[in-house]
């Protein structure tokens, strides 16, 4: 891992903000993304009213959406709920469920933001970073920004700024359902990130990515594979 990608868990959230604002001129916005087997979704789920953060990966093939592996990590939670800097609650007992992966990701969807974040390094930034995985943000609310109205059909989207930035796309994933907001998290474009959100689609708002990691997370399913 560079160098520059090396810091302490164990900080302030002034410090974490700090550290933000160094990470996000890291982030590769180009497409990087080669022929695609194995998507990942990732989420967390807290245990002992929030005192555990339990992290479950979810890796499906594609194009079948098949459920073929899955590891989660538990760990105490050492960071304080703060709003934007939900990477540094997260991504520590993240990167240890990721190492109980037998097959590595080609793309990562994280159930949070990416670029649209207020020091555009949210979860999937910092994450993607970190693994050199491509990433991208898939979060179910708007962490900041603003949009225009959006229509009601599925596939419909429309620019989420921030003063003059693009900082994502707002994408109604089921008709007449709340949209997902879309964003960068690393090595793709946010064309790209919106092809794959919806590709990763059948017939609910989650894409299968999310919906199964959520399952894994909650502790409640144990899935059987294929």
């Amino acid at each position: 891992m560079p160098t520059e990608l090396v810091h302490s868990w164990d900080i302030s959230p002034r410090e974490a903000a700090a550290i933000q604002n160094d990470l996000r001129h890291l982030v590769v916005e180009d497409n990087c993304l080669g022929k695609v087997q194995f998507i990942a979704g990732v989420d967390v789920g807290y245990l002992d009213n929030g005192r555990t953060a339990r992290a479950a990966i979810a890796l499906l093939q594609y194009p079948g959406l098949e459920l073929v592996e899955f590891a989660t990590a538990q760990s105490p939670v050492r960071f304080p709920y703060v709003p934007g800097l939900l990477s540094f609650r997260e991504v520590p007992v993240v990167l240890k469920a990721l190492e109980g992966l037998q097959k590595k990701p080609d793309l990562l969807i994280c159930d949070g933001q990416g670029r649209a974040h207020p020091r555009r390094l949210g979860l999937a930034c910092h994450l993607g970073l970190l693994t050199d995985i491509a990433t991208i943000g898939a979060a179910k609310s708007r962490l900041c920004g603003r949009h225009d109205v959006l229509a009601q059909e599925k596939g419909s989207w429309v620019p989420l700024c921030d003063g003059e930035d693009i900082i994502g796309i707002v994408l109604r994933t089921r008709t007449g359902k709340n949209p997902l907001f879309v964003s960068i998290g690393h090595k793709v474009d946010l064309e790209t990130a919106r092809e794959w959100v919806l590709r990763c689609l059948t017939r609910y708002r989650l894409p299968e990515t999310t919906r199964w990691a959520h399952r894994i997370a909650s502790g409640n399913v144990r899935p059987v594979l294929k």
